[in-house]
Protein backbone atom coordinates (compact mmCIF):
# COMPACT_ATOMS: atom_id res chain seq x y z
CA UNK A 1 0.00 0.00 0.00
CA UNK A 2 1.24 3.63 -1.27
CA UNK A 3 1.39 6.26 1.37
CA UNK A 4 0.60 9.76 0.62
CA UNK A 5 1.05 12.36 3.12
CA UNK A 6 0.58 16.22 2.79
CA UNK A 7 3.93 17.91 3.10
CA UNK A 8 3.80 19.60 6.61
CA UNK A 9 4.59 22.86 7.34
CA UNK A 10 5.83 24.57 10.69
CA UNK A 11 2.68 25.18 12.69
CA UNK A 12 2.57 28.56 12.56
CA UNK A 13 0.21 31.74 13.39
CA UNK A 14 -2.02 30.31 10.42
CA UNK A 15 -2.14 26.86 12.10
CA UNK A 16 -3.11 28.25 15.72
CA UNK A 17 -6.23 30.39 13.71
CA UNK A 18 -7.40 27.06 12.23
CA UNK A 19 -6.96 25.77 15.35
CA UNK A 20 -9.28 27.66 17.45
CA UNK A 21 -11.68 28.26 14.55
CA UNK A 22 -11.90 24.53 14.20
CA UNK A 23 -12.31 24.00 17.85
CA UNK A 24 -14.96 26.86 18.65
CA UNK A 25 -17.14 26.08 15.48
CA UNK A 26 -16.74 21.92 16.80
CA UNK A 27 -17.83 23.15 20.25
CA UNK A 28 -20.79 25.07 18.22
CA UNK A 29 -21.55 21.83 16.34
CA UNK A 30 -22.33 19.87 19.80
CA UNK A 31 -24.50 22.81 21.35
CA UNK A 32 -26.39 22.97 17.80
CA UNK A 33 -27.01 18.82 18.29
CA UNK A 34 -27.90 19.52 21.98
CA UNK A 35 -31.10 22.40 21.10
CA UNK A 36 -31.94 20.28 18.10
CA UNK A 37 -32.28 16.88 20.58
CA UNK A 38 -34.46 19.22 22.59
CA UNK A 39 -36.47 20.68 19.48
CA UNK A 40 -37.45 16.92 19.31
CA UNK A 41 -35.27 16.13 16.27
CA UNK A 42 -34.23 12.78 16.12
CA UNK A 43 -30.44 12.40 17.30
CA UNK A 44 -28.80 10.26 14.12
CA UNK A 45 -31.09 11.34 11.27
CA UNK A 46 -29.91 15.05 12.44
CA UNK A 47 -26.54 14.35 12.33
CA UNK A 48 -26.60 12.39 9.12
CA UNK A 49 -28.81 15.19 7.35
CA UNK A 50 -26.49 17.60 8.63
CA UNK A 51 -23.63 15.81 7.25
CA UNK A 52 -25.24 15.03 3.99
CA UNK A 53 -25.84 18.96 3.92
CA UNK A 54 -22.38 19.80 4.59
CA UNK A 55 -20.81 17.30 1.64
CA UNK A 56 -23.12 19.02 -0.91
CA UNK A 57 -22.07 22.48 0.32
CA UNK A 58 -18.67 21.37 0.31
CA UNK A 59 -18.80 19.81 -3.19
CA UNK A 60 -20.13 22.77 -4.38
CA UNK A 61 -17.57 25.32 -2.95
CA UNK A 62 -15.17 22.65 -4.83
CA UNK A 63 -16.36 22.95 -8.05
CA UNK A 64 -16.79 26.76 -7.99
CA UNK A 65 -13.13 27.04 -7.36
CA UNK A 66 -12.14 24.55 -9.95
CA UNK A 67 -10.65 22.38 -7.61
CA UNK A 68 -10.22 18.86 -9.11
CA UNK A 69 -13.24 16.39 -8.23
CA UNK A 70 -11.47 12.83 -8.87
CA UNK A 71 -13.72 9.84 -7.99
CA UNK A 72 -11.90 6.82 -8.40
CA UNK A 73 -11.07 3.89 -6.34
CA UNK A 74 -8.74 5.73 -3.85
CA UNK A 75 -10.98 8.56 -2.98
CA UNK A 76 -14.27 6.48 -2.79
CA UNK A 77 -11.98 4.38 -0.17
CA UNK A 78 -11.14 7.47 1.45
CA UNK A 79 -14.73 8.74 1.66
CA UNK A 80 -15.72 5.18 2.66
CA UNK A 81 -12.72 5.13 5.66
CA UNK A 82 -12.33 8.50 6.86
CA UNK A 83 -16.22 8.92 6.63
CA UNK A 84 -16.69 5.74 8.94
CA UNK A 85 -13.52 6.57 11.76
CA UNK A 86 -15.35 10.06 11.79
CA UNK A 87 -18.59 9.28 11.70
CA UNK A 88 -18.91 5.94 14.29
CA UNK A 89 -17.89 7.86 17.25
CA UNK A 90 -20.21 10.83 16.99
CA UNK A 91 -23.29 7.89 16.85
CA UNK A 92 -21.71 6.10 19.37
CA UNK A 93 -21.35 9.23 21.31
CA UNK A 94 -25.21 10.21 20.18
CA UNK A 95 -26.13 6.87 21.56
CA UNK A 96 -24.38 6.16 24.38
CA UNK A 97 -24.71 9.49 26.46
CA UNK A 98 -28.55 7.80 28.14
CA UNK A 99 -26.47 4.66 29.48
CA UNK A 100 -23.24 6.93 30.79
CA UNK A 101 -24.07 10.21 31.15
CA UNK A 102 -22.61 12.97 29.44
CA UNK A 103 -19.18 13.30 31.42
CA UNK A 104 -18.24 10.07 31.15
CA UNK A 105 -18.84 11.03 26.94
CA UNK A 106 -16.63 14.25 27.52
CA UNK A 107 -13.94 12.56 29.83
CA UNK A 108 -13.59 10.12 26.47
CA UNK A 109 -12.87 12.91 24.43
CA UNK A 110 -10.00 14.34 26.13
CA UNK A 111 -7.98 11.19 25.21
CA UNK A 112 -7.98 11.42 21.22
CA UNK A 113 -4.90 13.89 21.27
CA UNK A 114 -2.39 11.45 23.44
CA UNK A 115 -3.41 9.13 21.60
CA UNK A 116 -2.94 10.62 18.33
CA UNK A 117 0.62 11.67 19.17
CA UNK A 118 1.70 8.23 21.29
CA UNK A 119 0.51 5.96 17.64
CA UNK A 120 2.36 8.75 15.52
CA UNK A 121 5.80 8.69 17.78
CA UNK A 122 4.94 4.71 17.11
CA UNK A 123 4.62 4.65 13.55
CA UNK A 124 8.04 7.48 12.86
CA UNK A 125 5.58 10.02 11.89
CA UNK A 126 6.62 12.14 15.03
CA UNK A 127 9.87 12.04 17.00
CA UNK A 128 9.69 11.97 20.67
CA UNK A 129 10.17 15.20 21.89
CA UNK A 130 9.67 16.28 25.75
CA UNK A 131 8.41 19.56 25.35
CA UNK A 132 5.57 18.34 22.76
CA UNK A 133 4.90 15.30 25.56
CA UNK A 134 4.56 17.97 28.34
CA UNK A 135 1.94 20.32 25.85
CA UNK A 136 -0.04 17.48 25.07
CA UNK A 137 -0.10 16.49 28.78
CA UNK A 138 -1.38 19.83 30.08
CA UNK A 139 -4.01 20.31 26.96
CA UNK A 140 -4.91 16.73 28.15
CA UNK A 141 -4.78 18.12 32.10
CA UNK A 142 -7.48 21.38 30.71
CA UNK A 143 -9.87 18.55 29.57
CA UNK A 144 -9.73 16.16 32.11
CA UNK A 145 -10.20 19.50 34.55
CA UNK A 146 -13.63 20.08 32.81
CA UNK A 147 -14.63 16.81 32.28
CA UNK A 148 -14.38 15.52 35.38
CA UNK A 149 -16.01 18.29 37.21
CA UNK A 150 -18.95 17.50 34.36
CA UNK A 151 -18.71 13.55 35.32
CA UNK A 152 -21.36 11.80 37.64
CA UNK A 153 -21.79 8.61 38.85
CA UNK A 154 -21.78 5.69 36.01
CA UNK A 155 -25.53 4.45 36.01
CA UNK A 156 -24.84 2.21 33.06
CA UNK A 157 -23.89 -0.87 31.98
CA UNK A 158 -20.03 -1.70 31.95
CA UNK A 159 -19.95 -2.84 28.30
CA UNK A 160 -21.50 0.70 26.95
CA UNK A 161 -18.44 2.36 29.28
CA UNK A 162 -16.10 -0.02 27.49
CA UNK A 163 -17.42 1.20 23.85
CA UNK A 164 -17.15 4.81 24.92
CA UNK A 165 -13.51 4.04 26.00
CA UNK A 166 -13.08 2.96 22.46
CA UNK A 167 -14.37 5.94 20.98
CA UNK A 168 -10.67 8.05 21.32
CA UNK A 169 -8.68 4.91 19.54
CA UNK A 170 -10.96 5.31 16.23
CA UNK A 171 -10.78 9.03 16.69
CA UNK A 172 -7.24 8.81 16.57
CA UNK A 173 -6.92 6.30 13.96
CA UNK A 174 -8.94 8.62 12.04
CA UNK A 175 -6.82 11.28 12.14
CA UNK A 176 -4.14 9.23 11.40
CA UNK A 177 -5.11 7.93 8.05
CA UNK A 178 -6.03 11.12 6.55
CA UNK A 179 -3.31 11.80 6.29
CA UNK A 180 -1.15 8.25 5.87
CA UNK A 181 -4.04 8.25 3.19
CA UNK A 182 -4.77 11.93 1.92
CA UNK A 183 -5.21 11.14 -2.09
CA UNK A 184 -2.30 12.87 -4.09
CA UNK A 185 -3.51 16.19 -5.69
CA UNK A 186 -6.95 16.73 -3.61
CA UNK A 187 -7.44 19.67 -2.27
CA UNK A 188 -8.72 19.75 1.47
CA UNK A 189 -12.75 21.15 0.55
CA UNK A 190 -12.98 18.32 -1.59
CA UNK A 191 -11.92 15.33 0.69
CA UNK A 192 -13.90 17.12 3.75
CA UNK A 193 -16.70 16.58 0.88
CA UNK A 194 -16.01 12.91 1.09
CA UNK A 195 -15.95 12.70 4.47
CA UNK A 196 -18.98 14.40 4.89
CA UNK A 197 -20.88 11.89 2.29
CA UNK A 198 -18.75 8.82 3.70
CA UNK A 199 -20.11 9.43 7.28
CA UNK A 200 -23.67 10.47 6.23
CA UNK A 201 -23.51 6.91 4.62
CA UNK A 202 -22.44 5.34 7.29
CA UNK A 203 -24.66 6.95 9.64
CA UNK A 204 -27.66 6.15 7.34
CA UNK A 205 -28.55 2.09 8.36
CA UNK A 206 -27.99 3.32 12.13
CA UNK A 207 -30.46 5.99 11.69
CA UNK A 208 -32.64 3.34 9.49
CA UNK A 209 -32.91 0.70 12.20
CA UNK A 210 -32.46 2.84 15.37
CA UNK A 211 -34.91 5.88 14.15
CA UNK A 212 -37.20 4.63 11.49
CA UNK A 213 -39.85 6.93 10.01
CA UNK A 214 -38.22 9.80 11.98
CA UNK A 215 -36.82 11.71 8.85
CA UNK A 216 -39.79 14.22 7.89
CA UNK A 217 -39.09 15.51 11.40
CA UNK A 218 -36.43 17.46 10.04
CA UNK A 219 -38.83 19.42 7.53
CA UNK A 220 -42.00 19.47 9.27
CA UNK A 221 -40.75 21.17 12.42
CA UNK A 222 -39.89 24.72 11.65
CA UNK A 223 -37.75 24.70 14.41
CA UNK A 224 -35.77 21.35 13.76
CA UNK A 225 -35.53 23.21 10.16
CA UNK A 226 -33.82 26.01 11.46
CA UNK A 227 -31.42 24.15 13.50
CA UNK A 228 -30.49 21.49 10.53
CA UNK A 229 -29.65 24.45 8.52
CA UNK A 230 -27.61 26.52 10.99
CA UNK A 231 -25.66 23.03 11.66
CA UNK A 232 -25.10 22.31 8.24
CA UNK A 233 -23.56 25.68 7.85
CA UNK A 234 -21.05 24.96 10.75
CA UNK A 235 -20.54 21.78 9.51
CA UNK A 236 -19.39 23.10 6.30
CA UNK A 237 -16.87 25.95 7.87
CA UNK A 238 -15.87 23.35 10.39
CA UNK A 239 -14.36 20.53 8.46
CA UNK A 240 -12.93 22.75 5.45
CA UNK A 241 -10.85 24.21 8.16
CA UNK A 242 -10.53 20.67 10.01
CA UNK A 243 -8.74 19.64 6.50
CA UNK A 244 -7.18 22.82 6.19
CA UNK A 245 -5.50 22.58 9.58
CA UNK A 246 -4.78 18.56 9.10
CA UNK A 247 -2.88 19.56 5.87
CA UNK A 248 -0.75 22.70 7.45
CA UNK A 249 0.35 21.04 10.69
CA UNK A 250 -0.70 17.37 10.60
CA UNK A 251 -2.59 14.62 12.23
CA UNK A 252 -1.07 15.55 15.86
CA UNK A 253 -1.84 19.04 15.93
CA UNK A 254 -5.08 18.81 14.67
CA UNK A 255 -6.46 16.03 17.62
CA UNK A 256 -5.86 20.02 20.03
CA UNK A 257 -9.61 20.82 18.85
CA UNK A 258 -10.71 18.70 21.65
CA UNK A 259 -9.58 20.54 24.14
CA UNK A 260 -10.68 24.01 22.59
CA UNK A 261 -13.64 22.66 21.99
CA UNK A 262 -13.78 21.46 26.09
CA UNK A 263 -13.31 25.07 27.12
CA UNK A 264 -15.39 27.21 24.69
CA UNK A 265 -18.60 25.02 24.57
CA UNK A 266 -18.08 25.15 28.52
CA UNK A 267 -18.10 29.11 27.75
CA UNK A 268 -21.14 28.65 24.99
CA UNK A 269 -22.98 26.79 27.82
CA UNK A 270 -22.64 29.50 30.51
CA UNK A 271 -22.59 32.58 28.50
CA UNK A 272 -25.49 31.74 26.11
CA UNK A 273 -27.23 29.10 27.48
CA UNK A 274 -27.54 30.26 31.41
CA UNK A 275 -25.55 27.16 32.77
CA UNK A 276 -23.89 27.05 35.75
CA UNK A 277 -19.55 27.54 35.19
CA UNK A 278 -17.98 24.18 36.27
CA UNK A 279 -15.41 24.52 39.06
CA UNK A 280 -11.62 25.06 37.91
CA UNK A 281 -13.24 26.77 34.48
CA UNK A 282 -10.23 29.24 34.62
CA UNK A 283 -7.82 26.48 35.22
CA UNK A 284 -8.71 24.46 32.37
CA UNK A 285 -8.32 27.18 30.14
CA UNK A 286 -4.67 28.33 31.28
CA UNK A 287 -3.89 24.33 31.00
CA UNK A 288 -5.40 24.58 27.48
CA UNK A 289 -3.43 27.50 26.22
CA UNK A 290 -0.10 26.84 28.13
CA UNK A 291 -0.21 22.94 26.48
CA UNK A 292 -0.95 24.60 22.91
CA UNK A 293 1.99 27.05 23.19
CA UNK A 294 4.24 24.67 24.20
CA UNK A 295 3.27 21.95 21.55
CA UNK A 296 3.74 25.31 19.05
CA UNK A 297 7.00 25.64 20.93
CA UNK A 298 8.29 22.00 20.67
CA UNK A 299 6.85 21.84 16.82
CA UNK A 300 9.35 25.15 16.28
CA UNK A 301 11.98 24.02 18.09
CA UNK A 302 11.80 20.64 16.16
CA UNK A 303 12.49 22.88 12.48
CA UNK A 304 15.20 24.78 13.69
CA UNK A 305 16.71 21.41 14.93
CA UNK A 306 16.22 19.99 11.59
CA UNK A 307 17.46 22.76 9.93
CA UNK A 308 20.53 22.55 11.89
CA UNK A 309 21.12 19.30 10.92
CA UNK A 310 20.61 19.97 7.01
CA UNK A 311 23.15 23.30 7.05
CA UNK A 312 25.67 21.47 8.80
CA UNK A 313 25.40 18.33 6.24
CA UNK A 314 25.64 20.83 3.47
CA UNK A 315 28.44 22.51 4.78
CA UNK A 316 30.81 19.49 4.69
Amino acid sequence: MTNVTPTHKRPGLQAIGCLLLVGTFLALSLTIGKLADEAGAPRLTFLMAAMAGAGLVLLGIAAARHRPLTFDRRTLEYAAVAGALFALPNALAFVAVRHVGAGFISLSFAFPILITWLLAVLLSLERLRMLRLLGVLLGLSGGLVLATAKAGGIDGSPGWALLVLAMPLVIALGNLYRTLRWPEASSPVFLAALMMFGGAATLLPLALALEPGQLPILFTRDAVLRLLAVEITVFSVLYLFYFVLQKLAGPVYLSQIGAVAAVVGTLIAVLALGEAPPPNLGLAALLVIVGSLLFQRGARAATQGLKSTSGHQAST
